[in-house]
């Protein structure tokens, strides 16, 4: 009776040590992960506006047709990124995600409190470089630290009605994502 409890046990161990191994992995190793598939088709710094999903065919699988959605496909390695985006008139969202799809940090446009949506993504090492300046507040320099120099922006804006799609796309068509060369106080 112990023995064939002492087998049970150590295949229930060995699998989910296989288990966990192979769901730790699997992100690394996916080829048509979001990155790959969006590199073909936007630009690196710079928001490109998804088209919109259809029955047949969509960019990125499970989208929603009543947001208008853009990406803005970022690397860091020659500095921060300075990201604007207006908001819609019903809901707009942000969302980051490291170049291998984790979700880093998400805002949207109740949480920013304004008519538009502004911070500046860095990486832990640029935000060290930045000085130390006692008149900017946190509430005036909205900083976003990113973990990997590679990653994406995902910005979707809500359309409650069909009529107000082109308002929401019109939002997105006006987001920027730039680099700066230097690290830049704003106000």
């Amino acid at each position: 009776m112990t023995r064939w409890l002492l087998i049970i046990t150590v295949g229930v161990v060995l699998g989910a040590i296989v288990h966990l191994i192979t769901i730790m992995l699997l992100p690394r190793t996916a080829t048509l992960d979001a990155y790959a598939r969006l590199t073909a088709m936007t630009p690196v710094n710079a928001v490109m506006p998804l088209p919109p999903p259809t029955p047949d065919s969509a960019s990125m699988p499970f989208m929603d047709p009543a947001f208008a959605a853009a990406i803005c496909r970022y690397d860091l390695s020659r500095g921060p990124l300075k990201f604007v985006v207006p908001v819609s008139p019903a809901y707009t969202s942000v969302s980051f995600y490291t170049r291998y799809d984790i979700a880093y940090y998400a805002i949207n446009d109740r949480a920013a409190g304004r008519r538009t949506i502004e911070l500046e993504l860095m990486t832990p090492d640029q935000r060290a470089e930045l000085p130390d300046d006692e008149e900017v507040t946190a509430a005036d320099r909205l900083i976003v630290e990113s973990p990997t120099t590679t990653g994406l922006i995902a910005i979707r804006a809500l359309a409650p009605e069909p009529g107000l799609m082109p308002a929401a796309r019109a939002a997105l068509a006006a987001a920027r994502c730039t680099p700066q060369s230097a690290p830049v106080a704003t106000r």
